[in-house]
């Protein structure tokens, strides 16, 4: 399992804010990382992943396909919001 979904879903995070903030990671990361670090995760478990995405963004679409959402569709709102900054 991916460790940003298990630090989630250890969390009791519900599957469907999960998707919600994987579909934010993928067009707005700033905005989703305020949105993570509203959930009430301690530090010291959510510091870890966040280390880890950095240094393997991949982690975010291994998730996003794990959860079974449109990764086309999400890599085409990045694109999109990164042409209206």
């Amino acid at each position: 399992m991916n460790p940003i979904i298990q630090v989630l879903q250890t969390n009791n995070i519900a599957e469907d804010q999960i998707k919600g903030i994987f579909a934010e990671l993928t067009t707005n990361p700033l905005m989703a990382m305020n949105t993570i670090a509203g959930l009430g995760i301690p530090q010291e478990q959510l510091q870890p992943v966040m280390m880890q995405v950095m240094t393997n963004p991949g982690l975010i679409k291994e998730a996003v396909e794990e959860l079974g959402l449109d990764v086309e569709a999400m890599e085409k709102a990045k694109q999109a919001f990164k042409q209206g900054q």
